[in-house]
């Protein structure tokens, strides 16, 4: 491991807690795309499927920042241990409904209710604010560790949600899943020691994260880059599926996660100069041109390698515009409510998710899988063309820095602008 990743596992429990956010967040790769996979295997509608999926999304982005804005006032395992054995409860009512043939609208229920998932990464992400605070470099790389542990989590989740549930039985990804997340939240929340302290309803001023228009700009342009996500998934399924090797969807999708990968290994060895908004600007834009090369991959040609190569290209932008945007979300929003804000740009691409899966499955039973790669396309423009918009309220302006930042660092989270307003306000 290179010495910046090493320095920052010196902390004690860092290992632990880092590891515990792996297994955690397994479901965010396998759980989505397992439901697509179950329904399409169990019905032959890759339009119910997308809308399932979609619907899974649209709950964790409504659920998700009020369960993280509880744990800011409350503390993780007060709140996470509850709202994982919800989430389980209807994952498993979600099975049972699938296997058993219900009707349509006991899958939709239950797929609500399993929304109540927590945002394990942005439980995680904390832990490493609490830790380096103050320390540009360190959190930098941890950011970029963690988008690296991301990536792992979408190159071996859909290889194993979509490889058990076609080799085995359909609802066998999901429910490893569930698996998955009861043992990452209960190793999380007995972590005690890393835990960041709570901060009381009275510390909670000015109402939600939401309201810091920077944040507002982060969260939507993470819309439509959950719809790339999302649109990808599903379009890759039925391309796969097509070209007559389903199975073999899942590792396409795992060498589009590996090319993420290996960027954000990278990017977390650099300390680049400039303020973090440039560099998240032009990682968007970079986004929205990765997807021109796909249509070409799709429409010329039926071979799953050229697309796997396609969307390993594709990946190379992903990580590091995540790791800017954890850097800009502790610019724009306060400390008492940084778990929220997190979950706030989990949340958009929850949002974007739902509606590039629930796009991207009607266009496939309309026209082919090959058209449905459109929808990656308009999203990514989308989600450049937002970014371009809402890039003035992202520059920094009157942040606090350290008197003699190191040369070629990224903006030291020691005070973000958020709090000096809130400061300011409170005064």
């Amino acid at each position: 491991m290179p010495s910046p990743y090493r320095a920052i596992f010196g902390r004690p429990g860092t290992k632990s807690f880092s590891a515990a956010g792996l297994l955690g967040r397994m479901p965010l790769s396998m759980m989505g795309i397992g439901i697509v996979t179950m329904v399409s295997q169990l019905t032959g509608r890759y339009g119910l499927a997308g809308a399932l999926s979609a619907t899974l999304a649209l709950s964790a982005a409504v659920l998700g920042p009020q369960i993280s804005r509880l744990v800011d006032r409350h503390g993780q395992r007060r709140v996470l241990r509850p709202a994982t054995l919800v989430s389980l409860a209807a994952v498993a009512g979600l099975l049972l409904s699938a296997q058993q043939r219900w009707a349509d609208w006991t899958l939709f229920a239950f797929a609500a209710c399993a929304g109540c998932v927590p945002s394990v990464g942005s439980m995680v992400r904390a832990r490493w604010a609490e830790l380096y605070r103050g320390s540009p470099r360190e959190l930098h790389t941890a950011y970029s560790w963690e988008s690296i542990v991301d990536e792992m989590c979408f190159i071996v989740g859909p290889i194993l949600s979509i490889g058990l549930s076609t080799a085995w039985f359909p609802e066998a990804g999901p429910l490893l899943a569930g698996v998955f997340l009861t043992v990452g939240v209960i190793w999380l929340t007995a972590q005690r020691a890393t835990e960041p302290v709570p901060h009381p309803r009275e510390q909670h001023t000015g109402g939600s994260a939401l309201r810091s228009p920077g944040l507002r700009v982060l969260v939507a342009t993470f819309v439509a880059t959950g719809a790339i996500f999302g649109a990808i998934d599903v379009v890759t399924v039925a391309f796969a599926q097509e070209t007559g090797h389903k199975a073999a969807a899942s590792l396409v999708l795992a060498v589009y996660a590996l090319g993420s990968c290996v960027a954000g290994a990278v990017f977390g060895l650099l300390h680049l100069a400039g303020p973090p908004s440039r560099r998240w600007l032009v990682g968007m834009v970079a986004m929205a041109v990765s997807m021109v090369p796909l249509q070409l991959a799709a429409s010329l040609s039926a071979s799953l390698v050229l697309l796997a190569a396609t969307l390993f290209l594709a990946g190379l932008s992903i990580a590091p515009t995540m790791v800017t945007t954890m850097a800009l979300v502790e610019e724009h929003v306060p400390r008492t409510k940084l778990t929220e804000g997190m979950t706030w740009t989990s949340t958009g691409l929850a949002v974007g998710v739902a509606l590039g899966s629930s796009a991207a499955g009607w266009v496939v039973d309309a026209a082919g899988a090959a058209r449905g790669y459109l929808v990656p396309l308009t999203a990514g423009v989308l989600a450049a063309l937002v970014a371009l918009a809402g890039y003035r309220w992202l520059r920094p302006r009157g942040v606090l820095a350290p008197a003699s930042p190191a040369a070629g660092s990224v903006p030291a989270p020691t005070q973000s602008a958020a709090d000096h307003h809130d400061e300011t306000r409170a005064g």
